[in-house]
């Protein structure tokens, strides 16, 4: 009789790949997956360890998984991904619920070692961060019309705020024909949306090429003939290219969606966090993506309260905010994390003030996000169908503008049944500040 085995995957898409992999080569052994966590054999939670609320969500997520020793069939309670890269062997002493702890560079052998904790003969088990396997097999997670594509790991980019160089190491980028060879397996499954992740999309290639080839990776996946849109995340500012912007314009299965995690538009906060750009060049670099691509939809993340923030400065930020009008915006507390630089400046901000810093921007922005749903009242959009709606009785799904989880949703009506996973035109009759609201029409002329 198989062992059964749930998988839990915290934190960012990148994370979501990893546990796919895991899940591929889980379901390779011989295990049989469930989404019940009660009846398994074995749960991993595949962690974040980002900031520090992403590790009171791991921590309170293994906890609730440690009561099905007592409730459910649970012989070993794994722990992997950035948390267990990170802590290691603390995990297993501050939280003895914990069996294994498994670091990333380990996830090759993960069937192997979920057997043996399971069987009550295991120890932590941490490989070479460069030893984690960026090509292996995956099972989708998620719906089966859409899936993430991770094309790198690690960062070179050392943002003094930032734990994911130590915790992932240098840059690694896999080759543009991999990649490729990937995405033609996930069409060839039915996934019509592909979405491009690594730490710095626009980094990709500068290790194996010498340069930043992400252009020409986008047009080579534009090749694969089943997928319909191909949607970029994480591309960092500095390298947003001509070439790029010309890329996203041209290739028609590009949506026209970029994520610029800006961080602050503050010079001075931007070198402490040794990031580049200032106001004005980011004002600029705006105005360069929107001449080239009109209908571009931008988001964006930043960060109040980051060490030495003067009310000027954050002031500065907050009218940049306001001035450039980002379609998406997230926005996020400083988080001072272990060894990283920013976490020894002396001067830290109060935690009051970076919330009510975060809160202004947040309000601001979803008056603005309200004010450009609004314009698109009595426009068509395209959407894909992610499900039915039974309390509101209506489909809803995502346009070009609107990235998983992360964004918001259309809400549509339909004279007729539709499939889930299809693409169909909708009509924007009316809106809230995050979601649109419509009716199924036909494709416009």
């Amino acid at each position: 009789m198989a062992y059964k085995v749930s998988v839990v995957s915290l934190g960012c898409p990148k994370n979501q790949v990893d546990a796919e992999m895991m899940l591929a080569a889980l379901d390779k052994a011989g295990f049989e997956i469930t989404p019940a966590e009660a009846e398994a054999d074995a749960i991993i939670i595949n962690t974040c360890g980002f900031i520090e609320d992403a590790k009171k969500e791991a921590i309170e997520n293994i906890l609730e998984c440690a009561a099905y020793k007592n409730e459910g069939n649970l012989k070993a309670l794994i722990v992997t991904g950035c948390l267990a890269e990170r802590y290691k062997d603390d995990i297993t002493e501050e939280i003895p619920e914990v069996d294994l702890v498994v670091g990333i560079g380990s996830n090759k052998d993960i069937a192997a070692l979920t057997k043996a904790a399971i069987e009550g003969s295991c120890k932590n088990s941490y490989g070479e961060k460069g030893d984690l396997d960026l090509n292996a097999d995956r099972m989708l997670g998620g719906y089966p019309f859409s899936a993430y594509i991770k094309i790198s790991d690690g960062c070179n980019n050392c943002c003094t705020y930032c734990a994911i160089p130590m915790i992932r190491g240098r840059l690694r980028s896999r080759r543009i024909e991999d990649i490729v060879a990937e995405a033609e397996r996930l069409a060839e499954g039915g996934v019509t949306e592909l979405i491009v992740v690594g730490q710095d999309t626009t980094a990709y290639g500068e290790d194996i090429y010498g340069e930043g080839r992400l252009p020409q990776l986008l047009r080579e996946l534009c090749k694969v003939e089943k997928l319909h849109w191909i949607r970029t995340l994480y591309t960092y500012p500095e390298r947003i290219t001509d070439e790029l912007l010309d890329t996203i314009a041209e290739e028609k299965k590009l949506v026209h969606y970029l994520d610029i995690p800006l961080q602050h538009a503050d010079g001075a906060i931007l070198k402490r966090m040794n990031r580049r750009g200032d106001r004005e060049s980011l004002t600029a670099l705006i105005g360069r993506i929107r001449a080239r691509i009109p209908d571009i939809t931008l988001r964006t993340t930043f960060i109040t309260g980051f060490p030495g923030e003067s009310d000027e400065q954050f002031c500065s930020l907050h009218e940049f905010v306001k001035e450039a009008r980002f379609d998406k915006l997230g926005c996020f507390t400083y988080s001072p994390e272990e060894d990283t630089m920013a976490a020894t400046f002396p001067d830290q901000v109060d935690e009051q003030v970076k919330n009510d810093r975060m809160e202004l921007i947040m309000t601001d922005q979803m008056t603005i996000s309200a004010e450009k749903n609004e314009e698109k009242i009595g426009s068509v959009t395209e959407v894909l169908i992610e499900g039915w709606d039974d309390y509101i009785k209506c489909y809803y799904g995502r346009s070009p503008a609107d990235a998983p989880e992360i964004d918001g949703k259309v809400f549509f009506t339909s004279d007729k049944p539709l499939v889930i996973g299809e693409y169909v035109f909708v009509q924007v009759n009316d809106c809230l500040e995050y979601d649109l609201l419509g009716e199924r029409t036909d494709e416009p002329a």
